[in-house]
């Protein structure tokens, strides 16, 4: 048993013994001070005392039971005369704890149970020693322990209702990190074994009849499977949360646009940059989210469009960062069909409260243009 196994079951051993041992000693104390008139102390004083006492051993595993113990052994001590004294702490202990975990009715229902048990008692049995004064009381301090047991309950929800919101906050934030990192995976994977599959169909085409020419085809496997390992390298090491030392990419971001367009036209599309604006840094996230939505969409010509050339247009406004990729593929009859790519895209700008719509181009290629505001970004 553990040391945080053992102090629980301490105190709820001490608990009982120690009510006991005052509740014993009290009433015989009270006893033999003075109180001549009530009942003399003797055996059946201590069961009584005992029975109270010793229930709230179970307090915590038969509330209820517990609770409707001391109502009857308190009762019966007061009805009987026996001299005032501690037997009540157990019930008030019984009473509070029934309350404040949320037995509301119980605890109010034993209350009123021993008060009226106790004056209509004393009326039955013709005890009258009590004024109306003395009476109103006892109603009072059984009214004064409710309220401060229906504290303690409001204040215990809150504090439950707020570690609550908590957890959910924080399973919450958990998930859409997951989403982000697997958003992150997809186009890391998805961008560099693209490339490689192009790069070794055409090593193998010119591997009989070209063999000189098929080595820049296989240096650009070789570098673009090196590239993807240490990206994904990196997100694993996120996800593991522990230091490294293996070296690591800094963030995704526009600034990489220039080493992406090499790596896509080494595939043989042939990509084209135009920038509208003054170029400035952007967020983080904002960054992040436009380098991956331009990756994507030249993958996915890469992979699907059979296109030779892709013009990647970026345009800083005052309010918004626009990026469009256009390419030059086979024309299409109908709206593009959208896969998980352009589903993640989306995803990505609707996530920063922007936009992003695919359309055919004139020639009949696919356009994808996603608009994402600068207004209200954090630099995360």
């Amino acid at each position: 048993m553990t040391t945080t196994d053992h102090y629980p079951q301490v105190r709820r051993i001490l608990l009982p013994l120690a009510m006991s041992v005052f509740g014993v000693v009290g009433s015989f104390g009270a006893a033999n001070n003075g109180q001549f008139d009530r009942r003399p102390a003797d055996w059946f004083m201590v069961l009584l005392i005992l029975k109270g006492s010793l229930s709230l051993y179970w307090l915590r595993t038969h509330l209820i039971p517990v609770l409707w113990a001391t109502v009857v052994s308190t009762l019966i001590y007061m009805l009987m005369q026996y001299p005032y004294g501690p037997v009540i702490f157990p019930f008030i202990i019984a009473v509070f704890t029934t309350i404040r975990l949320g037995h509301r009715l119980v605890g109010w229902s034993a209350l009123a149970a021993l008060y009226i048990g106790h004056v209509g008692g004393r009326m039955v049995l013709g005890i009258n020693e009590d004024g109306v004064y003395q009476i109103l009381l006892v109603g009072f301090f059984f009214v004064l322990l409710g309220t401060i047991s229906e504290l303690f309950r409001a204040h215990r929800e809150r504090v439950t209702a707020s570690e609550r919101t908590r957890r959910e906050a924080e399973l919450r934030q958990a998930s859409e990190e997951r989403l982000r990192i697997a958003q992150e995976l997809h186009d890391v994977v998805a961008h560099h074994i693209s490339l490689i599959n192009v790069q070794a169909s055409t090593a193998l085409h010119l591997a009989d009849r070209q063999p000189e020419q098929a080595a820049p085809a296989l240096a650009a496997i070789k570098d673009a499977s090196k590239e993807a390992l240490v990206e994904l390298r990196a997100i694993v090491g996120i996800l593991r949360q522990a230091d490294e030392s293996a070296p690591r990419q800094p963030v995704a971001g526009l600034d990489r646009l220039d080493h992406l367009v090499s790596r896509t036209s080494m595939a043989g599309l042939e990509v084209h940059t135009v920038i509208h604006g003054e170029s400035r840094p952007l967020p983080t996230g904002l960054d992040r989210a436009a380098f991956r939505i331009i990756q994507e969409s030249l993958t996915n010509v890469v992979r699907h469009a059979k296109a030779t050339t892709a013009t990647v247009r970026i345009q800083y406004g005052e309010e918004s960062l626009v990026v469009q990729v256009d390419d030059n593929g086979q024309s299409l009859a109908g709206a593009p069909t959208e896969g998980n790519g352009i589903v993640g895209m989306r995803e990505r700008a609707t996530a920063l409260g922007g936009t992003l719509a695919t359309t055919r181009t004139p020639v009949g290629g696919l356009r994808v243009v996603a608009t994402l505001p600068l207004v209200g970004q954090a630099n995360v």
